[in-house]
């Protein structure tokens, strides 16, 4: 896993942010956030990707829809999340808080697949590291890892983070927010009322 720890160190670099968790999705690294945090009750923008609340509910909070005419990133209040699945540019990083990236096909990093937290907190980023790998160290199997616990399935893959290393050699200093798109108004569908 040397592979997706040097992803992890050219990401902390690129974005200033002090730890990087790479993940499978932004979905996933939302709902281990939401996890760690014990959300309760979380408001977040109506307009937006299906997979932000069901993380919330996923990771048993309730989710509470609000307007807002965002861009790039949003806070799911009252807590330090922000989605940032649409914005990706050097010096991202706001202290204090658990920023989620996307490197879906569709975003600045498009490995087509994979994710990452952004972090300053080493306690979090231990247990979140841990989580997002089956409850044990990288690397491990659960038979050599003595501190197996809860986790889910959500680690980056070598081959992934590879991808990422070699478009990153190429991704530009500073990039604008990608816009919204056309997301649903999720208010409005039955999973989440």
């Amino acid at each position: 896993y040397r592979v997706v720890e040097a992803f992890e160190q050219v990401l902390a670099s690129y974005t200033g942010a002090p730890y990087v968790i790479a993940i499978d999705s932004c979905t996933a690294a939302l709902h281990l956030v939401c996890q760690y945090l014990k959300v309760r009750e979380v408001e977040m923008p109506r307009l937006s990707y299906v997979g932000v609340p069901a993380s919330i509910l996923n990771a048993g909070g309730s989710v509470k829809f609000r307007d807002e005419d965002w861009q790039g990133i949003y806070q799911l209040a009252p807590y330090p999340i922000f989605d940032a699945a649409r914005r990706f540019t050097s010096d991202m990083y706001m202290p204090g808080t658990f920023m989620c990236l996307s490197f879906h096909w569709t975003k600045h990093l498009q490995i087509g697949r994979g994710g990452a937290i952004l972090c300053d907190d080493p306690v979090a980023a231990a247990w979140l590291q841990r989580a997002s790998f089956d409850g044990r160290k990288r690397g491990t199997t659960p038979d050599m890892d003595k501190e197996l616990s809860r986790g889910w399935h959500y680690y980056m893959t070598p081959n992934l983070a590879a991808q990422g290393l070699m478009l990153m050699s190429g991704i530009h200093e500073h990039n604008p927010d990608l816009p919204r798109s056309d997301y649903p108004d999720l208010s409005t569908l039955k999973a989440f009322q």
